[in-house]
């Protein structure tokens, strides 16, 4: 019979996400949880099916020690990220990091330093990808189904209450652990899709300012980002945009434009004899309005698909969906915002 691959979770915020993808995906076993907070071990283990089973630990580095943990899954706050994970490979163990990979580029560097020198599998979560409609919004454009693409607009339109910056020992909103606020937590997801959609950025210049939370970074960014194809953005994140907007990406082209909202498909207008057909049939199907992350951070959707991807990767052999490289490109992006408001300069990559 196949070996199962063995699972453990650190961080048991957005990680119980990933103990229920453990349990539930294929060829894997949930060995292990660890966090410092006895209470969310129990917690976890009362309200998740399957994770009564797993051991227990509030030391990080004895978890390390047990042999039949495969992969680890960090969920800590985002400026713990690298270094966790590197003790993690040099542990032998292969891990999946929550996003931001980490807040700066230098310290993803040094996981992708420890994955080569190790040689083991690092994947980053960035599950938007996985949503429905990503693939045949990607699809259409690396197909020039839009022609020239000369304008983009992207929009994080959520909202957080002071309560939510003050859970977990208030990490969030910090630069030290947050690495930012608006756009590096919540709005990182849309900036990696923006880039894995649109391509290289060639320069950003953008404001930055505290709305309405009592937090050291901002929550609200309006940047202007000029890609190398030509193509010239705009992008905006806020978490007081009350009580939650949701997150629309609107791509418009010569031939055609494309605007969702999350899931939903508010206009699919492609050149065409059947421009018309095709827009009801994508509506059809991608028009239903699925619970938001917009105003509960607990919903949480997507961990599962790359949390079996990562399992797959060591069951045959293959790199997960998204390495340290990969990962580094939204945060260059947003680090890259944080300068411009902090400057007033355009940031040319």
């Amino acid at each position: 019979m196949e070996k199962l691959v063995g699972y453990a979770v650190v961080g048991l915020g957005v990680g119980k996400a990933h103990v229920r993808g453990a349990i539930a995906a294929q060829g894997c076993k949930l060995v292990a949880i660890c966090d410092i907070r006895p209470e969310q071990l129990e917690n976890a283990q009362k309200t998740i099916p399957g994770a009564q089973e797993a051991l227990t630990y509030t030391d990080y580095a004895e978890m390390l020690k047990n042999p039949d943990i495969d992969v680890v899954s960090v969920c800590t706050p985002s400026g713990l990220h690298a270094d966790m994970a590197v003790q993690a490979l040099r542990a032998g163990k292969n891990v999946l990091v929550e996003k931001p990979m980490d807040i700066t580029v230098d310290k993803i560097l040094e996981i992708e330093k420890a994955r080569q020198e190790t040689g083991l599998k690092v994947g980053g979560i960035f599950q938007n990808r996985r949503n429905a409609i990503m693939e045949p919004f990607k699809k259409a454009i690396d197909e020039g189904r839009l022609g020239e693409i000369y304008a983009a607009f992207f929009r994080v339109n959520w909202h957080r209450d002071d309560a939510y910056f003050l859970q977990n020992g208030g990490w969030r909103g910090t630069w030290a652990m947050d690495g930012g606020g608006s756009l590096m937590n919540q709005g990182v997801h849309t900036v990696d899709l923006m880039q894995w959609l649109l391509g290289d950025v060639e320069s950003v210049k953008s404001h930055m300012r505290v709305v309405n939370h009592k937090i050291e970074t901002e929550d609200f960014t309006q940047s202007t980002i000029k890609f190398k194809s030509g193509t010239v953005a705009t992008f905006i994140s806020t978490t007081s945009a009350y009580p939650g907007l949701g997150t629309e990406l609107q791509v418009t082209g010569t031939d055609g434009s494309i605007h969702i909202d999350g899931d939903k498909v508010i206009a699919w207008k492609l050149k065409g004899d059947n421009m018309a057909e095709e827009e009801a049939e994508m509506k059809e199907k991608f028009g239903g309005k699925n619970a938001s992350v917009s105003a509960d951070p607990t919903v949480v959707r997507g961990h599962s698909y790359q949390i079996q991807d990562m399992v797959d990767a060591l069951r045959f052999g293959r790199d997960p969906m998204v390495g340290p490289m990969e990962a580094t490109k939204a945060v260059r992006i947003i680090n890259a915002v944080y300068e411009s408001a902090r400057t007033g300069a355009e940031i040319v990559f």
